[in-house]
């Protein structure tokens, strides 16, 4: 059988299509595959300068609500506490036998409380010394805090959840969801019974946050901008790769609930 001419030019040409096409295919694939690796590389890079960001701004406003507190105890606590001193001490009357001894003895009494709030206080305000020693002992210490008001009935669970090494900054961002949900059933729905639970299943972290509160519309709070700082929950749970759910209804209490993969990697 024998191939004619236009055959084998035929064969040629489609052998150097064929020659050209992939070198060309591969060219444009390999930039392509850079380009997607570049965008990658620059989409980690971006995140991480998100987180860092993010980070910082939820280290700053921990600072703020622990100052906060500083300031609402030294006025409403301690300032009395000193103020009951000074009226003690002012009220002794050196003549008076009977009485000295035992103003005096109140006096010191009230020093040493003062001595005794001052140090709990020195404690709060190394709220990222809290957060080190794990996220359980932070909220446990907030929570601590907050019922020395004695104005709130409190309870806390914790069900299998063991902070791991490397997730402090996680913890960080975790505790101050924490703090902004309780400020917001406190200051804005007038809750006086607050549930917190922490329960870790496998791989997974679940905290949830209950109150008495006067509850609100989830939808209508969404669609506004402040939204009682609902969307910044969302941001910040997203941000660890979690969801937040808020279920609440007026005059029925808030449930909020924040899932996130625990132990969570930021790259």
């Amino acid at each position: 059988m024998q191939i004619s001419t236009k055959d084998v030019a035929t064969l040629i040409i489609l052998t150097s299509i064929v020659f050209l096409i992939a070198p060309l295919f591969l060219i444009i694939y390999i930039s392509w595959y850079n380009r997607r690796k570049k965008k990658h590389a620059e989409e980690k890079v971006w995140l991480r300068k998100t987180f860092d960001s993010e980070l910082l701004k939820t280290q700053m406003e921990v600072q703020e609500q622990t100052l906060q507190t500083v300031a609402y105890d030294l006025h409403d606590n301690i300032g009395q506490i000193l103020s009951l001193t000074a009226i003690t001490l002012t009220s002794i009357d050196v003549d008076d036998r009977p009485m000295l001894s035992r103003k005096i003895e109140d006096a010191g009494e009230l020093i040493k409380r003062s001595i005794t709030e001052l140090r709990q206080l020195s404690r709060l305000l190394h709220g990222e010394e809290l957060v080190k020693k794990g996220l359980v002992s932070a909220v446990e210490f907030e929570l601590e805090w907050l019922n020395k008001s004695e104005r709130y009935q409190l309870s806390f669970v914790n069900d299998g959840f063991v902070s791991v090494a490397g997730q402090r900054d996680n913890e960080t961002i975790i505790f101050r969801l924490f703090q902004e949900i309780i400020n917001n059933a406190i200051r804005h729905a007038n809750a006086t019974v607050i549930h917190v639970a922490i329960v870790q299943i496998e791989k997974s972290l679940t905290l949830t946050i209950t109150d008495n509160g006067k509850g609100f519309d989830v939808a209508e709070a969404l669609k506004q901008q402040g939204g009682m700082g609902l969307h910044n929950i969302q941001k910040r749970t997203a941000m660890l790769n979690g969801s937040a759910q808020f279920d609440s209804a007026p005059g029925m209490g808030t449930m909020v609930q924040i899932i996130i993969p625990y132990p969570m990697y930021v790259k």
